[in-house]
């Protein structure tokens, strides 16, 4: 019978039955430990934040997590810890971020972004929204509209604008992925044919 100090989920095993464990031995024929546990309720996101931004970061600040296994999934966080530490080869210091919600797809050593926020995001908020830059948006005929490339042609696509985020503008009537014209002037057209330069 083994018994762990807090509750877990065995995540390696290390050992089998009949093996020696010897923790603090170098010897060939043991093991080190029987299994490795994690509580899944303490797991936390580790992030190098450059040491020029460390300053604009505090502790319980609010921050949103999206892990790279789950890009649809936003999950709320806040900043548990930052290390009082500087990696000079990086120039960054560790900040160490906690769930705030709880997802069971979430794994250890799974890979995260971190959006450190100045206020908490409420839930209705939290659906992702197509944005643009708003000289993409021009007015044809009192409608405002996009002109979305596709297959070296392009489209005319009436939209509905909605809240200012930031340098963008919330838009309906796109897809996430969609390619517009930057700032349509009045040369472009529905079916007009373009080329598109690529840096």
């Amino acid at each position: 019978m083994i018994r762990a100090p807090f509750d877990g989920v065995v995540i390696e095993k290390h050992a089998n039955v009949g093996d020696n464990i010897t923790p603090f031995s170098q010897a060939s024929d043991s093991k080190g430990a029987v299994v490795t546990i994690a509580d899944m309720e303490t797991l936390e996101v580790e992030a190098d934040v450059a040491e020029s931004n460390i300053g604009k970061i505090t502790v319980n600040e609010p921050c949103e997590l999206q892990l790279d296994a789950l890009p649809d999934l936003r999950l709320a966080g806040r900043v548990a810890r930052i290390v009082p530490t500087v990696d000079r080869s990086k120039a960054t210091v560790l900040v160490k971020v906690r769930f705030v919600d709880r997802d069971d797809r979430v794994l250890p050593d799974m890979s995260a972004k971190i959006a450190f926020l100045t206020k908490p995001v409420a839930p209705k908020d939290r659906q992702p929204v197509v944005a643009v830059q708003p000289a993409a948006i021009a007015d044809r005929d009192g409608r405002k509209v996009v002109f979305l490339i596709k297959d070296d042609t392009v489209r005319e696509v009436s939209v509905t604008t909605g809240v200012v985020l930031g340098d963008l503008v919330a838009v309906s009537g796109v897809r996430p992925g969609d390619v517009l014209v930057r700032a349509p002037n009045e040369h472009i057209k529905d079916g007009v044919k373009v080329t598109m330069v690529k840096k």
